[in-house]
Parts: structure tokens; C-alpha cells; sequence
């Protein structure tokens, strides 16, 4: 990227159903620009991907109660709202 041009978007936002570019897969997750676009939760590893962590220390903030999840039986997903709104690019006007 030139010093001229700016973003449109952010991995984040991409990875959320934003404008999509192709982007390498790591380990057995799906590439950012394909996670969520069509859902309403992401596991623990596809957001600590999204946010740039690892897993582990996902599944430590949700210990700490840093990073909202629902518990769907022994599952435990991260909702894609919640997400957003963490990082500030939630659509919510106060």
C-alpha cells in the first residue's frame, strides 16, 4: 500500500462479511474473508484468529470474562455482535 492510499476495510470487518479478498487459510480454519458471512456466531479459534490471537488465550479471556460467549450445552461460541461491538465497529448509535 502506497502512502497515498487508505483502507477500506479492516481484516476484522472482512472476516465478518465484509468486502472479501482471498486471503491464505491457517491451520484448518477457513480464510478471514469467508468466516461468518452467513452466521450468527464464531467459534473461539475463528475469532482469536479474527482478533489476532491464539486460541488458548481466547479461551483464557473467556475465562477472565473479557471476551462475551454463549454456551450452547458444552459448546462455546463467541457471538459476531458481541464481537464487533468489542472492537468498536458495532453498528450501535447511542
Amino acid at each position: 500500500m502506497h502512502a497515498t492510499e487508505t483502507p477500506t476495510s479492516t481484516p476484522l470487518a472482512e472476516g465478518l462479511g465484509g468486502s472479501s479478498s482471498p486471503l491464505p487459510e491457517v491451520g484448518n480454519l477457513r480464510p478471514l474473508g469467508s468466516l461468518g458471512a452467513d452466521r450468527l456466531v464464531l467459534t473461539v479459534a475463528e475469532a482469536g484468529q479474527l482478533l489476532g490471537i491464539s486460541r488458548a488465550f481466547a479461551y483464557e479471556l473467556i475465562a477472565r470474562g473479557e471476551l462475551p460467549v454463549i454456551r450452547l450445552g458444552r459448546r462455546v461460541v463467541v457471538p459476531k455482535v458481541a464481537l464487533l461491538e468489542m472492537v468498536g465497529l458495532g453498528g450501535r448509535h447511542n
